[in-house]
């Protein structure tokens, strides 16, 4: 019997049913009654659909995904139901941890290089909504408590392939969450329990967890077309006391660009980056080229940044300041590789 608040719908694999719902970007955690957090996986949203044995998986842009993750679609052709969509995230563990590296290296055209990745790091999607419950059973209109029972009623413990995404009501579980955050998650999802799925609007709360580290400016980029610096290139120190390159910068004023660059152009020369250099593979690295301005190892700057892939931000940084008081020698690689941070909460859901 069809929930009051729900209808039966006509779902098809050879389209994206809807958009996902979104998340606004917040500083913090709400407060009071009334929201349950869930952790913000750092993978692919994924809508997975099945219909008449047949499954599709499709990107929050709605291009399908199935080819890249035959694993996971073959995982939720085995559920046994019918006609249903799930929200979720497409993950990759490798060693305990999930690899945003590894999600994308599945992006490839050839068949036989996702056949291998797939032998060699199973893909999982983390389930935390069923806008369409089986039997096309649409719950887009129930809210989320009556969607989260129904999911979990749905998802059978343990299985591989398919995970249900840990839900809390409690603030405090969530800032834990929070904390370990920037290794398997990307921060903490606040959705109101009595919310509706509602595609494609940021309907939902995210909280991301901004940390800092002290880098080494082991080179510069001049801007384009300028002879001002355009981006400081930030370095950290491996057990080898290599200097590697993991990010940049760009957040300098205009005022600041003048006199940075004449500072920066009187220490122009070598050692620049001695280990990892800037340009090497990195599908996320907006500067691609190898080109850059080395610097000798004097200035130390503190940065913000948000997400670590492969030993290097994934994003750009933020300059918070200039760190004089520091030696270079002290920027180690590891105040950003999660040493001394939370367990892992993949690891913990996996327990």
């Amino acid at each position: 019997m069809p929930h009051p608040s729900s209808s039966n719908v006509v779902i098809s694999v050879s389209e994206a049913p809807f958009e996902p719902m979104e998340a606004r970007l917040v500083d913090e955690l709400p407060a009071g009654p009334g929201w349950q957090f869930e952790p913000k996986w750092d993978g692919f949203r994924c809508l997975a659909v099945k219909r008449a044995g047949e499954v599709a998986l499709f990107a929050k842009s709605g291009k399908p995904l199935a080819r890249y993750f035959p694993d996971v679609a073959e995982t939720v052709r085995q559920l046994p139901a019918d006609e249903f969509v799930l929200d979720g995230e497409l993950v990759i563990p490798v060693d305990g941890r999930l690899s945003f590296d590894a999600l994308q290296m599945r992006l490839h055209p050839a068949e036989s290089r996702v056949r291998r990745l797939v032998a060699e790091h199973p893909a999982i999607l983390i389930v935390f909504d069923l806008p369409v419950a089986p039997g096309a059973t649409a719950l887009l209109m129930a809210p989320l408590t009556e969607r989260r029972v129904a999911l979990e009623h749905f998802i059978i413990p343990g299985l591989a392939g398919v995970r249900l995404s840990p839900a809390t009501t409690e603030r405090a579980v969530a800032e834990d969450w929070l904390a370990g955050s920037g290794v398997s998650l990307d921060g903490v999802i606040a959705k109101r329990l009595d919310a509706l799925y509602v595609p494609g609007e940021r309907e939902m709360l995210k909280v991301k967890r901004i940390r800092s580290a002290d880098c080494v400016v082991g080179g510069f980029r001049y801007g384009t077309n300028s002879k001002l610096v355009g981006s400081l290139l930030l370095g950290l120190y491996d057990d080898a006391g290599l200097l590697n390159h993991v990010g940049f910068t760009s957040m300098i004023s205009d005022r600041e660009r003048q006199p940075l660059t004449e500072k920066l152009e009187a220490l122009a020369g070598n050692p620049g980056f001695t280990g990892r250099a800037p340009g090497g593979p990195s599908r996320w690295s907006t500067e691609r080229t190898g080109s850059y301005e080395k610097l000798r190892h004097e200035l130390v700057v503190e940065v913000l940044y948000d997400q670590v892939t492969g030993d290097r931000f994934r994003h750009g940084t933020r300059l918070v300041r200039w760190r004089p008081d520091k030696a270079p020698r002290q920027c180690r690689i590891e105040q950003i590789t999660g040493a001394g941070d939370p367990p892992d909460p993949y690891a913990v859901m996996l327990e």
